[in-house]
């Protein structure tokens, strides 16, 4: 079967669905949220992918329970309280 027919039975035509790859990389969520929208679903990419919400410090599930990682400074954006010298 098709990916948009599977979709069908399992999603929720009424939430919108995100799409997302592990890393910046990958294209199968662009693709995928393309299939998905041409069968009338409203669908969000999530930028930078999964890789990037956990460097950003977002928390996750797991199958041991939720976790949330340290934000990489490499990657996270600043906030408010930090100072970055400049």
């Amino acid at each position: 079967a098709s990916v948009p027919v599977l979709a069908g039975r399992l999603l929720d035509p009424a939430r919108p669905v995100v799409t997302y790859c592990w890393g910046p990389g990958c294209d199968g969520a662009t693709r995928a949220a393309l299939a998905l929208a041409e069968q009338g679903f409203r669908v969000k990419e999530m930028l930078g992918g999964f890789e990037y919400w956990v460097r950003e410090g977002f928390p996750y599930d797991t199958a041991d329970g939720p976790r949330t990682s340290a934000p990489d400074p490499l990657t996270a954006p600043l906030r408010a309280a930090d100072d970055c010298g400049c």
